[in-house]
């Protein structure tokens, strides 16, 4: 290792990022999934805002916050996989110190601005299934945007300290991390001063941010499922239930990778390196991938409407070859009268 990687120096003008330690063989065919993932995100997630922009029936208070949902899965990949993808492809290792602590800030705003989402989504099931004939008059537009920018501001407020305390702490051991992305646990264990603060502000927010958002939509389910287990028929429940599956399922997609990752990153020692780093890019690139699947697959009216956008492209493209064949036949019969 060069002594540049281990001189003393306060703020490093540049990161080393190492990618996977131990499976740097296989960083070639660990990137196919990963573009793959991201392509597919990519593809779903411009597809729901085009379907919900396009449709002014999908334009309620739900499809704005899945829309809000889809723009933070279009971030979040794409802040990591390209940086990623020149370290798996091309062994460009370095990443600039701001540019470092700005890819850190966004992750961490957006993983919060998307755990803030799927809170605003349990809160429109809750007064859709609890209080339906109260529902547009609750969650009206302006509701709407205030709820969105109190998320966004919650978020880009709370995670502020995390890139500012980073440049605060001096780091005379190393400017290597054993990462694919400047993750703030990651950055942080290469300072070398104490570093509680830092650590402990990183569990409030895990519990003020996430912990918090994970009760409200705990105790909206709770609420959900009385007044589903509340109604007459058995077809009844299941169809009401029908309308919470998509976004259980989100839930579930984001959730767990998440905090599996960020527990054993911080608490499971025994646990080999690349796996915490594996685990750290499956829960930025996975839910962003399979949430436009899930809303498309369990969401009828978006079902719908892309299946008749389908159906009109092909239409179209049908009339055009129609019509295309047709002045064909007639250039061909005005030449042979000619």
């Amino acid at each position: 290792m060069s002594d540049s990687n281990t001189t003393h120096f306060t703020n490093p003008s540049t990161f080393i990022l190492l990618g996977i330690p131990g499976l740097e063989v296989a960083h070639v065919w660990i990137s196919i999934p990963f573009c793959t993932m991201y392509i597919i995100a990519v593809l779903g997630n411009f597809t729901i805002l085009f379907i919900v922009k396009r449709e002014p029936s999908l334009h309620g208070p739900m499809y704005y916050f899945l829309c809000m949902l889809a723009v933070t899965d279009l971030v979040l990949p794409t802040s990591i996989l390209p940086k990623t993808l020149s370290i798996f492809w091309f062994n460009s290792r370095e990443i600039n110190f701001r540019a470092c602590l700005t890819q850190m800030y966004f992750i961490h705003c957006f993983t919060g601005m998307e755990t803030g989402i799927f809170v605003a989504m349990a809160l429109d099931r809750y007064v859709a299934i609890c209080h339906p004939l109260r529902h547009s008059t609750i969650l009206t537009n302006p509701m709407v945007a205030k709820i969105s920018l109190a998320m966004v501001l919650r978020s880009s407020i709370f995670v502020l300290p995390y890139p500012f305390l980073a440049r605060w702490w001096p780091y005379c051991r190393t400017n290597i991390i054993p990462h694919t992305y400047c993750d703030h646990i990651a950055v942080m264990k290469l300072a070398c001063a104490d570093i509680r603060v830092s650590s402990y502000y990183g569990l409030f927010l895990l519990f003020s941010g996430m912990g918090l958002d994970m009760l409200f939509i705990t105790v909206s389910y709770i609420q959900i499922l009385r007044a589903i287990f509340s109604l007459p028929t058995k077809d009844s429940q299941l169809k009401t239930f029908g309308t919470c599956a998509s976004h259980l399922c989100a839930i579930l997609t984001f959730y767990v990778p998440s905090l599996f990752s960020f527990l054993t990153h911080r608490f499971g020692r025994n646990v080999p390196l690349h796996f915490h780093v594996l685990m750290a890019n499956v829960y930025l690139l996975v839910p962003p991938m399979l949430n436009p699947i899930i809303y498309g697959v369990r969401t009828k009216q978006i079902r719908d409407r892309l299946m008749a956008n389908m159906a009109g492209d092909q239409l179209g493209l049908s009339v055009k070859s129609s019509v295309s064949l047709n002045t064909k036949r007639k250039l061909t019969r005005s030449g042979n009268l000619d």
